[in-house]
């Protein structure tokens, strides 16, 4: 997802390591970088997630505008946001690029045996048209999806998940909103987000202003009050850094997807052109 606003920044020679304020603090928790690798931007650019299918290994898929399947385009569906896997399932979020004011966004499902089925939703008058899907962010549970657009926001959006919860539906339709997260501080432009516990996003950011958080391009935590049930709940955003900026080129840098899986979180991360042919994904631990 190519952010609204994009900082223009010198590059870095080293890389920034995350260290944990306010709540994650207290809870001792600090995000430590541990591994760095690059995609090709033929595939990579807008996000990432970790697919497990039974009997495979691990697998990272990526998107970018040239992994959308033609007959999507064709519909109308010209921009795909930040992914998120649970239990063999992809989730994935498309935008409407055809209108210019849209209407609609869709959730497009692939199940373990590679079937797909589009959930189309009509947007609420409080969620915003522009990028109406950023990312979406699967609960641990696999009961809830999270999403959200571009902008400054101050809620995330909650949908039961199709096929997981009884309540999400199980045929191509509309996926309602069932829920509203409601931040404690405004955050903009966030590009990916997903969860690390029942109660937890880590979110990266395109903002390229500091007048929400000390620094731009953020890694964000938002800790929700509960865990999702369906109904609408707060939660409390604090800024845990600004993500790593490496590269021999100078520029814009965009923060991209997010991705957790089993005790690892990797951020994506655009590089400035011509620098970015590839796309930079850095992982980081829990110390």
């Amino acid at each position: 997802m190519r952010a609204l606003r994009t900082a223009s920044l010198l590059a870095l020679t080293t890389a920034t390591l995350l260290a944990a304020t306010g709540v994650a603090a207290a809870h001792g928790t600090r995000w430590q970088q541990v591994g760095h690798t690059t995609a090709e931007n033929r595939i990579s650019g807008e996000g990432l997630a970790t697919l497990r299918l039974p009997g495979h290994a691990p697998e990272i898929v990526y998107r970018n505008g040239a992994t959308i399947p033609q007959p999507l385009k064709d519909e109308g569906w010209g921009h795909v946001g930040d992914p998120d896997s649970l239990r063999g399932y992809v989730f994935d979020v498309y935008q409407d690029t055809r209108t210019a004011t849209p209407t609609t966004k869709m959730y497009l499902v692939t199940k373990p045996d590679g079937t797909t089925t589009e959930f189309v939703h009509p947007l609420q008058p409080d969620e915003p048209a522009a990028n109406a899907n950023a990312q979406v962010a699967a609960t641990p549970d696999g009961q809830w999806l999270v999403s959200g657009p571009l902008g400054e926001v101050d809620r995330l959006f909650v949908s039961p998940t199709p096929f997981l919860n009884p309540r999400g539906p199980r045929q191509a339709g509309d996926l309602p909103v069932a829920a509203r997260i409601h931040l404690d501080h405004h955050i903009r432009s966030a590009q990916g987000c997903d969860f690390v516990g029942a109660t937890r996003l880590i979110c990266a950011t395109s903002d390229p202003y500091n007048d929400l958080y000390p620094t731009n391009l953020q890694l964000l935590q938002i800790d929700l009050a509960r865990p999702l049930t369906g109904r609408d709940v707060t939660a409390r955003v604090r800024e845990l850094g600004q993500v790593p900026l490496v590269s021999t080129c100078t520029g814009t840098f965009t923060p991209e997807g997010v991705d957790y899986d089993d005790g690892m979180l990797r951020v994506e991360v655009v590089p400035p052109s011509p620098c970015n042919t590839v796309t930079d994904v850095y992982s980081f631990e829990r110390r």
